[in-house]
């Protein structure tokens, strides 16, 4: 009897332990399945949809080479949008979900802004540090510098670079631009900074500051070695993350393509040497195409990488902007001005995008689901399983299963705000569904030789199928039953939207007020501000 006990006590131990170490194992593998995936944003600045070698085989161009390798070995969004045509609406919409009527930011903010991204809102980084990521940011804010606006004040553990654009100052040795600007005035103390000087609206009293966290490390910045700065920021925040074994969100918003442009020189010229005024604008390409290679060696498969762009290129620019590709928007074109940056023809917010992950995103593979940035933001936290707070409304949505499995759905609607160049900031101009876009304001933004469009109101609106005329050029006949149905159903999205917004609680509005103490300046009892910090 006693042994009878002893072989079904001995028995039960040896099931207990069987099973103990199942469940064991059973825990290791769903720890391992389950570890949080890492983030890499790269956000490029007035990037054309064309300047990605990728969407435009044909032109036989070698200027993203590690793009077109990040594309071969991931997905390529080819119908994918800014939520806005300029710096500060497209950021802050990337960051919250939410479109600018919303989260309070239809505008740039400038210089001497006192505020910025109001504080009702939540970020990307907050909800993510909130669920034990390390979050950093290296380039491009421009949603606020001062105190509670700053970067590391609204979710991010780590920051290094520029408050704003990068003509929003200036230099000692300044970059490529039209016009041309001038270096840093060398003389007297800063009583007025902001003023623009007469050389077409460039600064020259108030030094363009590279700040780290808090703290300006450099002003006026030398524009020649940011790149090697922000790329030795980014491989150490990488490696740091991987050696703590946490992950990471690191948004890295480039000063590439915008003005004024610091392309390396070849190694053989001299420091006096200037490139011909044709070949920057690739080399400036390349160069940020080079950095985003690094980034990517550097990361490993536990890491989705998401390439796009923040809007359009600047046309007035000329040889210093980007390419729109096919989208020329030629119905405004041939009435004078622009229809890229700051416009909401399809040259102004659809913007190249690469997505990039080994193992979960397939390789070689292109999607024309209609996304936006604005999906950035809930496409991220579904990946690590963080649910964003229900107090709100949001506009991006979930494109898990366009990224990781093959889905060609998108946004049934979705809508174009003006951001610069026609109409009240914020208005919802453009209506895109399927294969057909409505455009109830039409305007130009300033196009390379000066000319400007006029703004104008359409009603009804004007209506174009993309399918057919990617370039914008002959809207639909108001007669036929196309026009009809489509002008209907859009309508009645619109109107439901605009209705949304009217009626949502947790509209945020932002404060655009200016005071010439709110600009960054280490030293304002020297010319510029100029102070060097860096080792």
């Amino acid at each position: 009897m006693a042994e009878g006990f002893a072989h079904l006590l001995l028995s039960g131990m040896l099931m207990c332990g069987l099973l103990l170490q199942t469940v064991s194992q059973r825990g290791a593998n769903v720890d391992k399945s389950s570890k949080k995936p890492n983030f890499i944003v790269i956000l490029a600045d007035d990037i054309g949809w064309g300047d990605l070698d990728a969407n435009q085989p044909q032109e036989k161009t070698n200027n993203t080479p590690y793009l077109n390798l990040m594309a071969e070995q991931g997905l390529r969004l080819t119908d994918f949008h800014s939520p806005a045509s300029t710096c500060s609406p497209s950021r802050a919409a990337i960051l919250t979900g939410r479109y600018g009527l919303r989260n309070g930011v239809t505008h740039n903010f400038a210089v001497g802004s006192v505020a910025g991204l109001p504080l009702s809102e939540v970020t990307l980084p907050q909800l993510l540090q909130r669920a034990g990521y390390y979050t950093a940011m290296i380039g491009k804010w421009h949603l606020g510098h001062n105190g509670p606006f700053s970067p590391t004040h609204r979710g991010f553990d780590y920051y290094l670079g520029i408050p704003y654009s990068n003509d929003m100052g200036c230099t000692d040795v300044p970059g490529y631009n039209l016009p041309q600007c001038p270096p840093c005035d060398s003389y007297g103390p800063q009583v007025i900074r902001l003023k623009r000087s007469v050389h077409g609206g460039c600064y020259s009293k108030v030094g363009l500051p590279l700040i780290e966290n808090s703290t300006i490390v450099e002003q006026p910045l030398d524009l020649w070695t940011l790149t090697e700065q922000y790329k030795s920021a980014a491989t150490r925040i990488i490696q740091h993350a991987r050696e703590r074994g946490q992950p990471y969100l690191l948004y890295m918003a480039l000063a590439h393509m915008h003005v004024p442009l610091a392309p390396p020189l070849p190694p053989d010229a001299s420091a006096t040497t200037r490139r011909p005024e044709d070949k920057v604008y690739a080399a400036s390409l390349r160069e940020m195409d080079s950095l985003v290679g690094a980034v990517k060696s550097a990361s490993d498969d536990n890491t989705l990488i998401w390439f796009t762009g923040d809007n359009g290129p600047w046309e007035k620019k000329c040889q210093y902007a980007g390419s729109v590709g096919p989208f020329m928007g030629k119905w405004q074109s041939s009435r004078g001005g622009g229809s890229a940056k700051q416009t909401t023809w399809e040259g102004g917010h659809r913007v190249p995008t690469v997505a990039y992950w080994p193992g979960r995103i397939r390789a070689n593979t292109t999607s024309s689901a209609l996304l936006s940035g604005m999906d950035i933001f809930p496409t991220l936290l579904s990946l690590a399983g963080v649910t964003p707070p229900s107090d709100r409304h949001y506009d991006g949505i979930d494109a898990t299963n366009v990224l990781l499995h093959g889905e060609q759905s998108g946004h049934e609607f979705l809508f174009h705000p003006n951001s610069g160049a026609a109409g009240t900031f914020g208005d919802l101009q453009t209506v895109r569904t399927g294969k057909h876009k409505a455009f109830y304001i039409t305007g130009a933004a300033e196009a390379c030789g000066g000319t400007t469009g006029s703004p104008m109101l359409h009603d009804p609106p004007l209506i174009f199928d993309l399918q057919r005329d990617e370039a914008e050029e002959t809207p639909l006949e108001v007669e036929t039953p196309e026009y009809q149905a489509v002008a209907e159903r859009i309508a009645r999205r619109r109107e439901a939207l605009l209705w949304d917004i009217a009626t949502d609680r947790s509209v945020s509005t932002a404060d655009y007020s200016t005071d010439e103490s709110a600009a960054p300046c280490c030293d304002p009892g020297r010319p510029v501000c100029r102070c060097r910090t860096l080792g």
